[in-house]
């Protein structure tokens, strides 16, 4: 046996030959035999479950005799070694390439002062929910994260009693297309059952339509040494002036370079072309006057974040809401993933992606769950979802990257506010059982309901 279940489901992992499965499927009292699939991270690091917590958790750490704080107050790691690449991934649940501690911080990092990479992001970071606790549970290894192992991870957060649970992974290939093949789907259930509100990303599949489910080029080798090179993607010697391409429009990243960079969009980079073309000695210089917040188009929606409609419930607007994800600067654990450059080699660093909004939305769940502990997740998910601001900075539509205004499948309600959450005025609720009906109406098998419910579900038909 690999993990025993006792909360998301009744049952087992276990390997078995295919002949194997076969025959305990036809069992008696058996409902349902599932291969093992593979999920993958919503961005290409990220190997976490993220939870905030009660200080009361019934949890437990995995590395004793390491330095630890009150903050993390549970760790656990669920993997068995299935390839040699899995191999090289840390037995501990310790933080193997960055992107856990990037997310942590983000919803429950303490509040620091002075933070900035290279000068940018100046002032003082912190979590969205910076005295709260939490429990990491190390569910993906080198080759992805096991379906077995995530249903444990949920299996054992519920046991701990957490109040929030975060995960950003997903199927990697063609969306799921019914709730009984949905892992996270199915721990999600369970978990609402005992309270818990569970927050999951959408994705980073963007900007097609459809693609929710919960970089730079290459140069051609030239002559660019003392001059500064315009890159549709792709770096230079002296300087860098990167453009986006048309697809990604005005989508802007910071992303950390070796060189002095300056990253235009597709618009500006088609100026900046025809200035070149324009003269046969064009010059350039940049000069760098920090960050630019609350900029009046923001907030805006990035090219890469996933959008619906649902594969899955095409009668419920998907995604629910959206919040912060580009260009966010968190904690970076340097000793585990060194940088090319010295300079870079701080304990913070800027990262983008459905994965960086998730934790955001997660540290205010918990934030409502402090302020009104008598809320159930479906309150809380209320009043997200009814508190939204439907507009940007300078009251107009929000836009996509090109500064084309938004459809609902990619901005949901719209763009979180816990100031409206945390007073919303009116407040409605739902009880787990009031789902059934929801779920009798997609039309599932009875055995397929099961799996989602455990237990036996009678539809009614009209």
């Amino acid at each position: 046996m690999v993990y025993p279940y006792q909360n998301v489901i009744t049952g087992f992992a276990t390997r078995l030959t295919a002949e194997e499965a076969k025959a305990m499927e036809k069992k008696d009292n058996v409902l349902f035999v599932r291969k093992e699939t593979i999920l993958a991270l919503h961005t290409t690091h990220s190997p976490k479950f993220l939870l905030g917590l009660h200080q009361e958790l019934n949890g437990k750490r995995e590395f004793e005799g390491m330095a630890c704080n009150n903050k993390l107050i549970d760790a656990r790691i669920f993997q068995y070694v299935a390839t040699k690449k899995d191999a090289l991934f840390s037995k501990l649940p310790l933080d193997d390439d960055g992107h856990g501690t990037h997310v942590l911080s983000i919803t429950v990092g303490n509040f620091v002062k002075g933070t900035n990479v290279l000068g940018n992001a100046k002032g003082t970071a912190a979590g969205t929910a910076p005295l709260a606790h939490l429990a990491m549970y190390k569910v993906c290894s080198g080759d992805g994260c096991p379906a077995s192992a995530i249903l444990v991870g949920f299996d054992v957060a519920i046991e701990d009693g957490v109040d929030v649970i975060f995960v950003s992974l997903g199927v990697l290939a063609e969306p799921i297309k019914v709730f009984f093949q949905d892992i996270v789907g199915i721990g999600a259930f369970k978990a609402m059952e005992r309270g818990i509100f569970v927050s999951a990303s959408a994705g980073n599949v963007g900007p097609f339509n459809s693609t929710m489910v919960n970089g730079l080029g290459t140069l051609n080798k030239v002559n660019v040494k003392g001059k500064m090179v315009l890159c549709a993607g792709g770096g230079g010697q002296e300087a860098i002036i990167l453009m986006n391409d048309e697809l990604d429009g005005f989508n802007i990243s910071a992303d950390e370079h070796v060189l002095p960079a300056t990253h235009g969009g597709y618009a500006d980079g088609l100026k900046i072309k025809a200035y070149i073309n324009s003269t046969s000695q064009p010059v350039a210089s940049i000069v760098f006057k920090g960050t630019v917040i609350e900029k009046s188009c923001s907030p805006m929606i990035s090219s890469t974040s996933s959008r619906g409609p649902s594969l899955v419930s095409t009668g419920t607007l998907k995604p629910d809401v959206i919040g912060l994800g580009t260009n966010i600067l968190a904690a970076w654990p340097t000793i585990f993933t060194p940088r090319n450059n010295d300079n870079l080699n701080s304990a913070l660093k800027m990262n983008s992606g459905t994965l960086m909004s998730c934790p955001h939305l997660s540290g205010m769940a918990a934030l409502l769950k402090s302020s009104h502990p008598d809320w159930s997740p479906a309150t809380i998910k209320f009043v997200i979802i009814t508190t939204f601001n439907a507009l940007n900075l300078e009251g107009k539509p929000i836009f996509y990257y090109n500064m084309v205004p938004a459809n609902i499948f990619a901005t949901g309600a719209g763009h979180v506010n816990p100031s409206k959450a945390n007073d919303p005025g009116l407040i409605y609720d739902i009880q787990p059982g009031d789902y059934i009906p929801y779920l009798c109406g997609l039309n599932y098998a009875k055995k397929e309901l099961a799996l989602i419910v455990s237990r036996t579900v009678k539809c009614l038909k009209i």
